[in-house]
């Protein structure tokens, strides 16, 4: 094997280490919260020495720091995947995202419990308030763009693109909140047409 076999091997395999550990963290999260969750945690959730943890990550804050900047890329990469898997029209688009907040993969007790941990600490520190920032932004813009094409194409009047964005948004928060608090009576199809209805009501042209 030569210099550069090796080299991309080494690479290949401190990767997949980092994953695992940041899967690990992401468990551990989801079980006992962030507060709770020490490295030893994360170590002995992916069967590792801690001295493993420390030599990928040197210190929680930057375990949990890269944990969410997997979570979000992870999350943008599915958003992404369900635009380009739609139907053309900006009306298919919309559905498409609202389909792919509430699939099983997005809207679970697990993935849930991690995101709102961190959102409960985006208050207290600036790099999480910054990271979640951006993506909030690439999602209003996503969707706020959508609704304006549809708002165009309608001929609809005193509607606000950024304020149906805005608008959605909070309908998903609140939906995955629900989900993650009262996960015995909440009801994934009942979730879908409380934003089906609030579309509708936006845009009748679009949706029947």
């Amino acid at each position: 094997m030569n210099a550069a076999a090796i080299s991309a091997r080494r690479t290949a395999s401190r990767a997949a280490r980092r994953q695992q550990l940041i899967d690990a963290t992401m468990k551990c999260i989801a079980r006992k919260g962030m507060g709770s969750t020490t490295l030893g945690d994360v170590a002995r959730e992916a069967g590792l020495s801690q001295g493993i943890v420390n030599l990928h990550f040197e210190s929680k804050d930057n375990l949990l720091k890269e944990t969410l900047s997997a979570l979000a890329n992870e999350y943008r990469e599915k958003f992404d995947k369900a635009l380009k898997s739609s139907g053309p029209r900006p009306a298919d688009k919309l559905l498409a995202l609202v389909e792919h907040d509430l699939r099983p993969s997005i809207c679970n007790q697990r993935k849930l419990a991690i995101w709102f941990a961190f959102w409960g600490e985006v208050k207290s520190r600036p790099t999480y308030r910054r990271m979640c920032d951006e993506w909030d932004r690439y999602y209003d813009e996503v969707v706020a763009g959508f609704c304006e094409e549809l708002i165009v194409d309608g001929g609809y009047r005193n509607i606000d693109a950024a304020t149906v964005a805005n608008a959605l948004a909070s309908m998903t928060n609140g939906l995955w909140l629900s989900c993650l608090i009262s996960p015995q009576s909440w009801d994934r199809s009942e979730a879908m047409e409380a934003v089906l209805s609030y579309l509708r009501g936006v845009f009748p042209k679009h949706f029947k």
